[in-house]
């Protein structure tokens, strides 16, 4: 673990001039401060309004009876183990902090800290979440006209790639050699542990593997990810674009989060030692099957997360599971005894990762605790012929969260009152626009 000591000789030897203090908010995008290095290194105070850590996606705030009128501060407690040399501005770190309340506690609208709580409950009873998430993404040309619709990259010789012919291809990255070399060097530079890189189905589609770990250092390092990926694309003129479904006729991109749970002695829960799948392992999945449907905002935060769920995509709708099916929400991939784990694959690439899992790992867990029963397992069926399980659009299920008792058991009413409010204040938003769609059908028809 680093400490202000440590972070200070960091700071002194690279002759570091500004701190980045920054914190994930609700929807995990990052805000914060910047502060001169030397007062870092002193370990000065900061605090900032607790309003920020509930701001909408387009820039408004909660209503008065969940954050009230006062707007006073949040204490920001850094995270030492997170400070990072930015590769691309190296006179500059940057290290996430907690949002804390006067008292000393965590304040109850962090996310970072909703899974921190989730983590705690395992550690109590001796067990460690073991978390990868698999992220997919766009790229597109950086041309300021993302409001109107995305442009696709010019690769060498001008051409640009407009079809799903380059699925699973390696000419993609020799394309834009690069820009792939530099993302590689960032990860390396700020210990970004990457698994595997591939083209996904859609064209300018990826999706990068991160390496297993431990649960809020994956989650940080999802968030790390986006802004490194963000940055070293605008420095090669594209745009890195995390929305669930940024294109109407190709698919979506995902989160796709593979869990299992390790002991103290290291072994995996889910397996015995014959090798054979533990009452733990259904008991797990029941607990996702019974409590994941009134979480599905967490995974789904935002209208467009919504236009991921189609028929015959590979996004769920329903919860059934698996092994080694792609047209359920939960797979459980093919793998030796000591890998054992599950796949969830609800959550969209615009997800907050702090969210993402604290509700998968919440609900796995009370499957547990519950010593639950999960469903047969559906190897050889299309998902897609069972019953949808998950709400049909963002307003349904955040009144789904809303009434749920056992999200409110799992999470407090506190978080999910306020969650709720930003939700529905961006949907709000949303519904005051004006779509082409409304512009095609209906101006000169109705």
């Amino acid at each position: 673990m680093s400490s202000l000591k440590h972070v200070a000789e960091l700071i002194k030897k690279n002759k570091i001039t500004e701190v980045e203090c920054l914190f994930p908010t609700i929807n995990a995008t990052l805000r914060g401060k910047v502060m001169r290095a030397h007062d870092f290194a002193k370990g000065k105070e900061l605090r900032i309004a607790r309003a920020v850590i509930l701001q909408t996606i387009n820039g408004e705030y909660c209503d008065d009876h969940v954050i009230g009128a006062t707007d006073n501060d949040t204490i920001l407690k850094p995270d030492y183990s997170t400070f990072k040399i930015l590769p691309w501005q190296p006179q500059r770190a940057w290290v996430l902090h907690d949002c804390m309340n006067f008292d000393g506690s965590p304040s109850e609208h962090a996310p970072r800290n909703v899974l921190r709580k989730v983590l705690a409950q395992y550690q109590a009873l001796g067990l460690q979440p073991v978390v990868a998430p698999e992220i997919e993404f766009y790229l597109f040309k950086r041309d300021g006209q993302e409001a109107t619709g995305f442009t696709p990259p010019t690769m060498r010789g001008g051409s640009i790639e407009l079809e799903r012919q380059m699925g699973y291809s390696l000419n993609s990255t020799a394309e834009m050699r690069d820009f792939w070399q530099a993302l590689q060097a960032a990860f390396d530079a700020l210990e970004i542990r990457t698994d595997t890189w591939l083209h996904e189905m859609a064209p300018n589609q990826f999706e990068i593997n991160l390496l297993h770990g431990n649960a809020l250092k994956l989650a940080d390092d999802v968030v790390l990810f986006k802004h490194t990926l963000r940055e070293i694309a605008a420095q090669h003129g594209l745009n890195a674009v995390f929305m669930a479904k940024p294109l109407a006729d190709y698919d979506g991109s995902s989160m796709h989060l593979h869990q299992s749970i390790i002991d103290a002695k290291g072994n995996n829960i889910f397996s015995d030692n014959k090798g054979n799948a533990t009452p733990e392992f259904y008991a797990y999945i029941a607990g996702l099957q019974n409590y994941m449907a009134d979480l599905m905002p967490w995974m789904a935060p935002y209208f467009n997360s919504w236009r991921r769920y189609a028929l015959g995509t590979q996004a769920p709708v329903n919860l059934q599971w698996g092994h080694d099916n792609r047209t359920i929400g939960l797979r459980v991939p093919h793998s030796v005894a000591a890998a054992r784990r599950v796949e969830n694959r609800f959550a969209g690439s615009d997800a907050n990762p702090y969210l993402a899992m604290a509700a998968s790992l919440a609900c796995g867990l009370r499957g547990m605790q519950e010593k639950l029963k999960s469903t047969a397992p559906v190897d050889d069926k299309d998902g897609y012929e069972f019953p949808r399980e998950i709400a049909i659009g963002l307003e349904s299920a955040i009144t789904q969260l809303k009434q749920s008792k056992s999200a409110r058991e799992m999470f407090g009413n506190e978080f999910i009152d306020a969650f709720c409010n930003v939700k529905e204040i961006e949907l709000a938003h949303f519904m005051y626009e004006v779509s082409s769609w409304d512009r095609r059908y209906l101006a000169l028809q109705v």
